[in-house]
């Protein structure tokens, strides 16, 4: 049987491998942070053999230079740091002291990550041999040399981990990020640019960072020139953010410490160019009881038991005047009465603010199955008074039997949909897309629904005349219920026949 290479194993099926060497050693909690440190240091170690190799080619001296590598956003790792010096360790007695000496050397290196590292590797608790044979295995299976930058390999590994042991533990994950399709989807439509302020609320891994600054690089712009904001309350989660920003050279301010958006906005005078987020479902409780004069609610006080509506309102309080936000939302958010909610959903859209909705399909996320809709806020929209309807849920393959991504063709057919309705061109396709103006959506009680608008996708004519086919089928339909009165007999005599009556 030929050996497996790393390209179809997979890289969730390496983390994997990790995790039932780790398995039964250590609580699944630790293994997150176990699993996290080891792709940071693995990642930008690729990325500097890589450029140092460079440098060394070149033959000017300057692989020692980090100013050489910093020119390249490339994270500098000193000696003591880098891969190799901890694969060299993996089976002695102090593996777990080089680890964490490595994270402490970073952090040296690089101000922006002081106290963010996770450094208990050294902890008696962590079986030292087992510890070795992970590292053995990140030297020997899980090949980074070839990954991108525009690639979320922390947010990747994280979400992995939690559905993972989710699954093995019969708990909720209660924890996801955003599907790098859906990240796409965002930054393909709201395209950001150069010298523009990016904000995130509930930032995450910070994935939507990410694929904005792979945006702007892809179309001649330079990263380095956006201005990264975000806010995270999960204090691991803030951690791998700063950790994620550093090893592609962004510059991002993510306040001082993890801390509740809702409670203390980290950002009070930001007014972002564009606001990209994934904020939790459906959340509660979020302390509205303190919040009730909040300068943000000027559509309403949001419910007390959701939060959907506190997050869009709060984006909009932070939008510059030309600003757009792109937002992940479950579905219930385009349609709910209760609480107060239809009410705040009716004056955002007459307000003229909601540029486009887009339904999506289910299973594109690991750790839930929930279904999900784009919406896209714009405090100057090019099309005034109307809003486009997108029902994308046939759209995207399954990449196995539980999970759907969409492909780079449907990225751009979304985004070139958004653009022509932008430019005044679309024509409505039934099944797919509308467009719809305040009066329209006001005779829907301002219900939001994609299929509400875009209708019923035309099928294709087979010739056969309607009155035919209708006869047709009324005939087959009746020979189908006489075939079941028949069963419905024969099964009253046999069971008569054994005593039973009906």
């Amino acid at each position: 049987m030929p050996k497996k290479t790393n390209a179809n194993i997979g890289f969730e099926k390496q983390l994997w491998d990790v995790a039932c060497i780790l398995w039964g050693h250590i609580p699944a909690a630790e293994y997150r942070k176990i699993i996290v440190g080891l792709i940071f240091l693995r990642y930008i170690s690729s990325a500097f053999e890589k450029r140092y190799q460079e440098l060394v080619n070149e033959g000017d001296g300057f692989e020692d230079d980090r100013d050489a590598y910093m020119m390249e956003n490339v994270f500098f790792v000193p000696e003591e740091a880098r891969w190799s010096t901890i694969s060299a360790a993996a089976h002695s007695p102090e593996i777990g002291t080089v680890i964490d000496n490595a994270m402490r050397v970073i952090e040296k290196e690089n101000s922006t990550l002081k106290n963010v590292l996770p450094k208990n590797y050294a902890s008696p608790d962590l079986d030292k041999g087992v510890l070795g044979d992970v590292v053995d295995l990140f030297t020997n299976n899980i090949d980074m040399s070839d990954n991108e930058s525009d690639e979320d390999l922390l947010g990747r590994t994280y979400e992995y981990c939690i559905a993972q042991f989710a699954e093995k533990e019969g708990k909720g994950g209660g924890e996801f990020y955003t599907p790098s399709s859906i990240v796409k989807t965002l930054v393909s439509i709201l395209k950001p640019f150069d010298n523009c302020r990016v904000y995130d609320c509930c930032c995450g891994s910070g994935g939507m960072f990410v694929q904005s600054a792979k945006f702007i690089r892809a179309h001649s712009g330079n990263r380095g020139s956006i201005s990264v904001y975000g806010q995270e309350a999960e204090p691991d989660t803030w951690k791998m953010a700063k950790m994620n920003m550093a090893i592609r050279g962004i510059d991002a301010d993510f306040g001082p410490y993890h801390a509740s958006t809702f409670t203390n906005d980290l950002h009070p005078t930001l007014k972002a160019d564009f606001i990209l987020a994934n904020p939790p479902f459906n959340y509660h409780p979020w302390k509205q009881e303190e919040l009730l004069d909040d300068v943000r609610w000027i559509y309403g006080i949001p419910p007390a038991n959701n939060a959907n509506f506190a997050w869009i309102q709060h984006m909009i309080h932070h939008l510059a005047p030309n600003g757009k936000i792109g937002l992940v939302l479950a579905n219930g958010a385009l349609s709910t009465q209760s609480s107060g909610e239809g009410d705040i959903r009716k004056r955002i859209i007459e307000d003229d603010l909601i540029e486009g909705i887009v339904a999506m399909p289910t299973q594109l996320f690991y750790s839930v199955t929930i279904p999900v809709t784009l919406w896209f806020i714009s405090k100057n929209k090019n099309q005034k008074g109307k809003t486009l309807f997108i029902d994308a849920r046939k759209m995207g393959h399954m990449v196995d039997r539980s999970h759907r991504d969409f492909s780079d063709d449907d990225i751009q057919m979304l985004a070139e949909t958004f653009e022509s309705f932008q430019k005044g061109t679309l024509e409505d396709v039934k099944g797919f897309c509308s467009v719809a103006d305040i009066q329209t959506i006001a005779k829907q009680d301002y219900i939001l629904t994609p299929g509400r608008y875009v209708g019923i996708e035309e099928q294709e004519d087979d010739g056969e005349p309607f009155d035919e086919k209708m006869t047709r089928l009324t005939s087959e339909l009746s020979g189908l219920f006489a075939k079941s009165h028949e069963l419905e007999d024969e099964i009253r005599r046999k069971l008569e026949t054994i005593g039973y009556e009906i």
